[in-house]
């Protein structure tokens, strides 16, 4: 097994925090991971995105060209990352801040509406949760306890308290992705 990810979105959707999970889920499985962020110098705002890769054997380079799996959470992102699917491949985006939905027919294409499910919810703070949550329903590469270690992992011991919360996120995500 090998899977190729980016996820793509603005500054302060989660999306580093969300590859970072990712990453550390895999490790919990003893998996080769590779994390390449990428983001401009804001810290909000810019665009971020962020390579992944867990494979049960060795990854010979982090730097990639098509992806088995695009999440993107603005249209800027999708403009970028829609072309760059590996046919076959999945995308994932948020509906939010969609002007023009994805077009291409040799992918797998799903749709969550993860901002709206944060404000049914009253927690802007879960929404990269949500979004990894509908990710692992469609792809479940490492499973939702080894993702809870993974946030604890990447979490301040101060913040371990949220921890029951974001797997309700995660459950939620699992619930609301449709094709």
């Amino acid at each position: 097994m090998k899977e190729e990810i980016v996820i793509a979105g603005f500054g302060g959707q989660g999306v580093l925090s969300m590859g970072k999970i990712l990453a550390y889920s895999g490790l919990m499985e003893d998996k080769e991971v590779t994390w390449m962020p990428s983001y401009g110098p804001e810290q909000r705002g810019g665009t971020a995105n962020v390579t992944v890769i867990v494979s049960d054997e060795r990854i010979s380079s982090p730097i990639l060209n098509m992806y088995d799996t695009a999440v993107v959470l603005n249209q800027q992102s999708l403009d970028k990352f829609e072309k760059m699917v590996k046919p076959g491949g999945v995308l994932i985006y948020d509906s939010y801040g969609i002007n023009t939905p994805p077009t291409r027919t040799d992918i797998k294409i799903y749709r969550i509406e993860a901002t709206e499910a944060t404000i049914e919810i009253n927690n802007s703070k879960a929404f990269n949760m949500i979004v990894l949550g509908a990710y692992l329903k469609v792809k479940p590469i490492v499973t939702i306890e080894n993702v809870l270690k993974g946030l604890k992992k990447t979490l301040p011991e101060r913040h371990w308290h949220l921890i029951p919360m974001n797997e309700e996120a995660l459950k939620k995500g699992a619930t609301l992705i449709k094709e």
